[in-house]
């Protein structure tokens, strides 16, 4: 099934709902169609073929969402770029990706253009925002002079390559994510409902369209005729403002961005009881921040979901009831065991916990994730040395380490490069954040490994504290109450902040630059 059949499905069956929502416009599902049949119009006037690349370099905009089921008519492939990426890894992403269109908005036309100086440019660029002098085409220009009829009828499979997503690179430079139209149809179709004229539900975008978890709540979106009301980056006061006045059903968040709205000043001032559901991943969610927001939103069904670029989309799913703490003495503390997981894996995807030699473990043993079924990746753009190490035999091995209880729920415990080895013993440095983050007087913590002559490897923390102030020495006591003596912190840091990347997840490997050594 190819992609544009999930516009084309959701366009015939609620032509007049309200489908995107972004600052003053507002379009029709019908409206959303002719716009992305006058752009893949145009585009083809330009030239564009089956295979050439359509990148986008702008904040989330409906030009996004028009975009990538324009390209997807042409059989093109749609490659948005992360509008925080510096000009080094812009060249990067650009001379991977090798685009013949690239679209970009305003604010980030003079770093594409030195982006561009060291690269071989497209041959078309794009100003998604005002005329811009010298080369460049107008987006509302190439709409204005073309068709809004269906010209164009794309002829890609379900294995061809509809998006190229690169990773946020947060253990080394971007790869490029090759997904296929069948990666996001097998989810949408086993996980989410189709448009209804009866159900109507207002879908709050902030999450960005660069990220896997941003594309593809857009893509689902217009499956389930939902209205996109699109931000262009998440800022909490704004969010409040739009959930309350659109009246927002379903929204997806970053821990950092849950944690942001309930520590804002204003955040009791706005009604936000129409939210039904909040799913959250894309990064380690703190166990505090997840029980308060259980309490601040009692109306709300909350998800965990759980995946990455490479598999387009969740693999494994916490649901709303193992989010209700209510029950028993002893189903209260199974609930509160099991906040602390990223659920169990979804029905039309297969999941394995293996060893280093991917042989599948024992319950309660660690290993590595790995996932196989038709949504992971086809591999990595022009790499495919790297896609030999990460797919084997069918298997995507994740890179994410994480046991497996007796009920079949998932327990990660960091990524395989933050394992930290000590005399022959693995510590998870997820484990160890978790228990310095109970201390009330701790507001964030990582934890690295610094090489050791003697043990191999020590264990540091980096922390950020709260209001309070707490020494380094009540914080390794706190750790020696609740663990084993060989997996507490021998040494803190302590920092203003931590480095994380636009969804929130820490930069360990910029914590090893800076504090990595040992002294």
């Amino acid at each position: 099934m190819n992609t544009t059949e999930l516009l084309t499905i959701a366009c015939s069956i609620v032509p007049t709902r309200t489908a995107i929502v972004f600052e003053e416009r507002r379009f029709s599902y019908q409206q959303l169609q002719e716009r992305v049949n006058r752009l893949a119009n145009a585009m083809a006037d330009l030239g564009v073929e089956a295979g050439d690349r359509i990148a986008m370099m702008n904040v989330n905009c409906n030009e996004a969402v028009e975009a990538y089921f324009a390209a997807a008519r042409l059989d093109a492939i749609f490659v948005p770029l992360s509008f925080r990426s510096r000009v080094e890894e812009l060249a990067q992403m650009l001379a991977s990706a090798e685009p013949s269109l690239l679209m970009v908005g305003q604010w980030y036309q003079e770093m594409v253009e030195a982006g561009l100086s060291r690269v071989s440019p497209p041959k078309h660029l794009v100003a998604l925002e005002g005329r811009a002098e010298g080369h460049w085409l107008y987006y509302d220009d190439l709409l204005a002079s073309s068709s809004p009829d269906e010209l164009h009828f794309p002829q890609d499979d379900d294995e061809d390559t509809t998006l190229l997503m690169f990773t946020a690179g947060t253990t080394g430079a971007p790869k490029g994510v090759m997904l296929t139209h069948q990666s996001f149809t097998s989810y949408l179709l086993a996980n989410v409902s189709p448009a209804d004229p009866e159900v109507e539900e207002r879908n709050l975008l902030s999450v960005p369209l660069y990220h896997i978890a941003g594309m593809q709540g857009a893509i689902a979106g217009v499956y389930s005729g939902r209205t996109l009301v699109i931000m262009r980056q998440f800022e909490p006061l704004q969010w409040m403002k739009l959930a309350q006045g659109e009246r927002i059903n379903r929204a997806m968040m970053v821990p950092t961005m849950l944690k942001q709205l309930m520590e804002h000043p204003q955040f009791r001032s706005y009604d936000l009881s129409s939210l039904e559901v909040i799913t959250y991943g894309a990064a380690p969610m703190p166990l505090e921040v997840i029980k308060q927001a259980i309490h601040e939103f009692p109306g709300t069904h909350f998800i965990n979901a759980f995946g990455q670029t490479e598999t387009s989309s969740t693999i494994t799913m916490l649901p709303p009831e193992d989010h209700m703490l209510e029950g028993t003495e002893e189903e209260l503390e199974r609930k509160l065991i099991r906040l602390s997981s990223i659920g169990r894996p979804l029905e039309d995807v297969e999941v394995r916990i293996v060893d280093e030699d991917g042989t599948s473990v024992s319950t309660g043993i660690v290993g590595e994730i790995a996932a196989r079924g038709p949504r992971i990746m086809k591999g990595y753009w022009r790499q495919a040395d790297a896609t030999e190490t990460a797919i084997r035999e069918g298997w995507l091995y994740t890179g994410d380490l994480g046991y497996q209880d007796e009920d079949g729920y998932i327990y990660l415990t960091g990524r395989a490069r933050d394992v930290i080895k000590r005399g022959g013993e693995l510590i998870s440095a997820e484990e160890v954040e978790q228990i310095l983050m109970s201390h009330p007087s701790v507001d964030e913590a990582a934890v690295i490994g610094v090489p050791d002559i003697e043990w191999g490897e020590r264990v540091r923390a980096v922390v950020v504290r709260r209001a309070t102030q707490v020494s380094e020495e009540e914080l390794i006591e706190h750790c020696r109450q609740k663990l084993a003596s060989f997996k507490c912190p021998e040494s803190v840091v302590f920092v203003e902040e931590l480095p994380r990347n636009p969804l929130g997840k820490v930069l360990k490997h910029e914590l090893r630059e800076e504090y990595g050594q040992p002294g």
